[in-house]
């Protein structure tokens, strides 16, 4: 017997009344989602597969129930969502962003405990990352055929590394900075890296910078204006290796991290940085291009960075990794990476030595 199904988590919102009435929001976000999008309820209509008349009964309950007017409508503009309508589709942003990858973490737990009922299940290649989007383009490519199934967990890059190291993963995901940081960077990671064992995978080189409000009303130009008392800033979590270069920014301009109001705070995507800024919460965050680009914000690039997949050398030849290789090759991923805004494809796919990628100087610092 062969394992058929895949498992998933989802979250929605919902409001529960003093009654106990539970009033569902899922299909109202995904309505004002499609009307910010089209700017006209027909065309929502369309994109969310409902009737007119449907659409229009779940607005006029959601405004019901919230006591304010959720769309404004004309027929010079069409429709556009009210201030406190795009706060709620901001928000439910921020809640897919953050809830995301720690869902698909869990699912991906889930999956593994099924699969062990059916041992005639097919191998998987076990892939430990933090989020990001070319990781996320392979997942649902790889995922999305019939060639093979690829599990995902997320992790930071340290996390990462180390459960490649105790064999409890087969690809580590892990981002160098190219420039000044990228030695510091390399440290931070060493203990796990074996020029002997591991060899690496390369997947892309993407621009990390800086997101602002288009307009950019508290003029941020750099990293030293973190420390302005009126600029909120927005950090990844701890141990993710974009927070640790913030800091190694912060340090080399004498900056003490307490300036930074905001400093301490954590987000676990970069889409979750973009959707924070977005919707009025801070005023900057640290970043893929991507995720500003997506969510309509202003970017200021810092550095470039490398994102690797570290491997075992012995696990190169096995037909799973190869197939993975063969589909990093082939033309319908490299096209879906390099549309990327902010990504360099140029590369992917090549196999590289620890002394290849970053130098006979840091392999022999590493002391094996």
């Amino acid at each position: 017997m062969s394992y058929k199904f895949k498992a998933r988590l989802s979250s929605d919102w919902v409001l529960e009344k003093p009654s106990g009435t539970v009033l569902p929001l899922s299909e109202v976000l995904r309505l004002l989602a499609a009307i910010d999008a089209t700017g006209n309820i027909s065309g929502a209509c369309k994109a969310c597969g409902l009737s007119y008349r449907h659409a229009w009964g779940l607005l006029r309950n959601a405004e019901k129930e919230f006591e304010v007017a959720l769309i404004e409508t004309s027929r010079r503009q069409g429709s556009k969502l009210t201030s406190f309508a795009q706060h709620l589709i901001w928000a439910n942003r921020r809640v897919d962003a953050r809830l995301m990858p720690t869902l698909e973490s869990m699912a991906s737990e889930l999956q593994e405990e099924l699969e062990r009922l059916y041992p005639d299940s097919t191998q998987r290649l076990r892939l430990h990352a933090s989020h990001g989007f070319a990781v996320e383009g392979l997942m649902q490519l790889a995922n999305g055929m019939d060639m093979f199934p690829l599990e995902l967990r997320y992790r930071t890059a340290i996390e990462a590394l180390a459960s490649l190291d105790r064999n409890e993963c087969d690809l580590a995901g892990f981002q160098v900075p190219l420039g000044e940081f990228e030695q510091p960077i390399l440290q931070r990671y060493a203990q796990w890296l074996d020029p002997d064992r591991h060899v690496l995978i390369h997947l892309a080189v993407r621009n990390t910078g800086m997101f602002i409000k288009p307009d950019n009303p508290k003029r941020i130009s750099s990293v030293a204006d973190l420390c302005n008392p009126d600029i909120r800033f927005v950090n990844r979590q701890i141990g993710s290796s974009t927070r640790y270069l913030v800091g190694l920014m912060l340090q080399e301009l004498q900056i003490d991290t307490a300036r930074v109001q905001g400093f301490d705070s954590n987000e676990f995507t970069h889409m979750a940085i973009a959707a924070h800024i977005a919707s009025g919460m801070a005023d900057v965050g640290i970043g893929v291009e991507t995720a500003a680009w997506r969510c309509g914000l202003a970017f200021i690039p810092l550095v470039k960075e490398r994102y690797f997949f570290a491997v075992h050398r012995d696990t190169l030849g096995t037909p799973n990794m190869e197939r993975l290789l063969n589909l990093m090759n082939g033309d319908e991923y490299q096209a879906y990476v390099m549309q990327l805004v902010g990504y360099d494809a140029s590369r992917m796919g090549r196999v590289q030595t620890l002394e290849e990628a970053f130098g006979a100087e840091f392999v022999a610092s590493l002391g094996r």
